[in-house]
């Protein structure tokens, strides 16, 4: 394993997991970020394999801690078994988050991502997740029912991907794009 991983198996999935860093780092996400990503925005998430070939997946789910360190994306396992395959392989993973209506987009990596089923306790998350997806897809025009159908899972098949961001980048369309986001005050 790169990084210093180890891969250990949990509920017949592959999870990476790693020691967790000596000293606190501070946030690379402010404030607005945490808030944009904790209401439920559109979300992309993507690895790659050890031949750099990328794979990703819409995710029906998103969670993140209040200071903005953890995050979990939520995916659904008969949908996206080259991605899983790719972040158990390398533990490397990309969100995209982004708002339907303003096109605000931030995209956040990490190298050290861990696997876990979903559980009966991540049912609020999602269903939250869902209701506010239906909201912002609805703003540009889309009915609940497409977006139903669109983030549709079965909880026995939705996986949750959690990691502590590494790197973060404005990725809204214009001038700044691609731009890595200044670390948050402390």
């Amino acid at each position: 394993m790169n990084g210093g991983g180890t891969l250990n198996h949990n509920a017949g999935l592959p999870a990476r997991t790693h020691a967790m860093p000596d000293a606190p780092r501070r946030p690379l996400l402010s404030p607005e970020h945490i808030a944009m990503i904790d209401k439920g925005v559109s979300a992309i998430v993507a690895s790659r394999n050890a031949a750099r070939r990328p794979s990703l997946m819409r995710a029906v789910g998103t969670a993140i801690s209040p200071d903005g360190a953890r995050i979990t994306a939520f995916v659904a396992r008969s949908q996206s078994r080259q991605l899983l395959q790719d972040v158990a392989a390398t533990g490397r993973i990309a969100v995209v988050f982004s708002e339907p209506l303003s096109h605000r987009t931030v995209q956040v990596k990490a190298q050290e991502a861990e696997l876990r089923a979903a559980t009966e306790a991540d049912m609020p998350l999602l269903q939250r997740y869902l209701a506010s997806m239906e909201y912002e897809v609805g703003c540009v025009g889309y009915e609940p029912p497409f977006v139903r159908a669109m983030l549709g899972f079965r909880l026995d098949d939705v996986v949750a991907i959690s990691f502590s961001p590494a790197e973060a980048f404005d990725q809204t369309p214009g001038p700044k794009a691609g731009t890595a986001l200044p670390a948050a005050a402390a």
